[in-house]
């Protein structure tokens, strides 16, 4: 996680906290070390950020510090309740996750009466839930497209056949069944799209693709109009 989105999470860790959160309890929720919890508190408090507390005894955000309020009308708060209700049927395990916390963040931030759209539970989505994947996480495969860096697959075809690919991914298409990964292929240079659940290992590779991803992706949608060519 980068600094200015961790810093992010603290703030809302703090702001939906009852009682003081120990240094050692974010780290554990954003997975980092304490001693970077330490520096992001004080970096936030230079930024007079409100926060209270120290080592050992955990800390708080003193009220009347808060994020800009966001604002949904009836409508937008059950489209956000659906889109996020959605999510819980990909393989995406990071995703779903992600999901729970944006609800508990928008019911603490939204007033009464759209709050009951989050705490009913009224809207649901229903359907066929799609496995995670076994050999590929989707996690590492969004942050690949993100800092437009190259992965490295084991990826066996409709036949069976096996290869090794290196790819550029731009783009995660989420079906019922599973996802289909969109990528510029250095074997076969061209676009190709990767069933999820057809890779049989994936890793990052130390190499990237600076300023190429975008370029790649109108050539992607430039062939929409055509049926999607298989690895």
């Amino acid at each position: 996680m980068r600094k200015a989105a961790r810093l992010f999470e603290i703030i809302q860790i703090l702001r939906l906290a009852r009682k003081p959160v120990t240094g050692a309890a974010m780290a554990e929720t954003l997975e980092v070390t304490v001693r970077s919890i330490y520096r992001d508190i004080a970096a936030l408090q230079a930024m007079r950020v409100p926060i209270e507390g120290g080592r050992g005894i955990g800390y708080i955000l003193r009220p009347g510090f808060d994020l800009p309020p966001l604002m949904f009308s009836i409508e937008e708060t059950e489209a956000i309740a659906v889109a996020l209700a959605l999510l819980s049927r990909t393989g995406d395990e990071e995703l779903k996750a992600a999901a729970g916390r944006v609800n508990k963040k928008i019911t603490a931030a939204v007033p009464e009466p759209l709050r009951r759209a989050f705490r009913s539970q009224a809207l649901h989505a229903w359907g066929t839930i799609a496995p995670s994947p076994a050999g590929i996480d989707l996690a590492l495969v969004r942050r690949a497209i993100r800092d437009e860096q190259k992965l490295e697959l084991y990826y066996r075809d409709e036949l069976g056949r096996a290869t090794e690919r290196m790819i550029r991914p731009v783009a995660l298409i989420y079906y019922s069944e599973t996802a289909n990964l969109v990528a510029w292929c250095e074997l076969r240079q061209a676009i190709r799209n990767f069933r999820a659940d057809r890779v049989e290992h994936c890793e990052a590779a130390d190499a990237y693709f600076p300023g190429e991803g975008n370029r790649l992706r109108e050539l992607w949608i430039s062939g929409w109009k055509t049926p999607p060519t298989a690895a």
